[in-house]
């Protein structure tokens, strides 16, 4: 994106709720953010809240699907995921044992991210990881 560009761009892409669906997700991220130095943890958050999707909500079942939302500025990087429910709990971040097999995904995403906020959205949840540029060093995310 142009240093002056001063208004956001937003991407939004639909999936099916198959697990070859999160590298799709992943490709669509870092297709649109080719040559952004944030590319590689949005990419890395994108895959964990699509993964998150379908094997811990009804995205993952038969008819499911989960939805990516994509917003760039000169200032920042907003990546939502929004799920279809059903899990009856709001998705929470857990911090986990190293050793533990499940459960890292949402802590690893808070780490890598500037900050991580979880809303209700129509029946399911809309994660949205917002990554800043360095205003100090002088860097765009796009």
């Amino acid at each position: 994106m142009h240093e002056y560009t001063s208004t956001a761009r937003v991407w939004g892409l639909t999936c099916p709720g198959f697990p070859e669906e999160v590298s799709r997700a992943r490709r669509w991220a870092r297709d649109i953010l080719r040559g952004s130095p944030l590319a590689e943890d949005a990419e890395l958050i994108v895959s964990e809240l699509s993964a998150n999707a379908i094997l811990h909500t009804a995205s993952g079942h038969e008819r499911g699907s989960f939805h990516l939302a994509l917003a760039v500025s000169a200032q920042a990087i907003a990546l939502s995921v929004t799920d279809e429910g059903g899990t009856g709990t709001a998705p929470k971040v857990e911090h986990q044992d190293q050793e533990a097999e499940h459960g890292r995904g949402l802590g690893m995403v808070s780490a890598i991210a500037h900050r991580v906020v979880v809303h209700d959205s129509d029946g399911g949840h809309t994660i949205t990881a917002e990554l800043f540029a360095d205003q100090h060093a002088g860097g765009h995310p796009c």
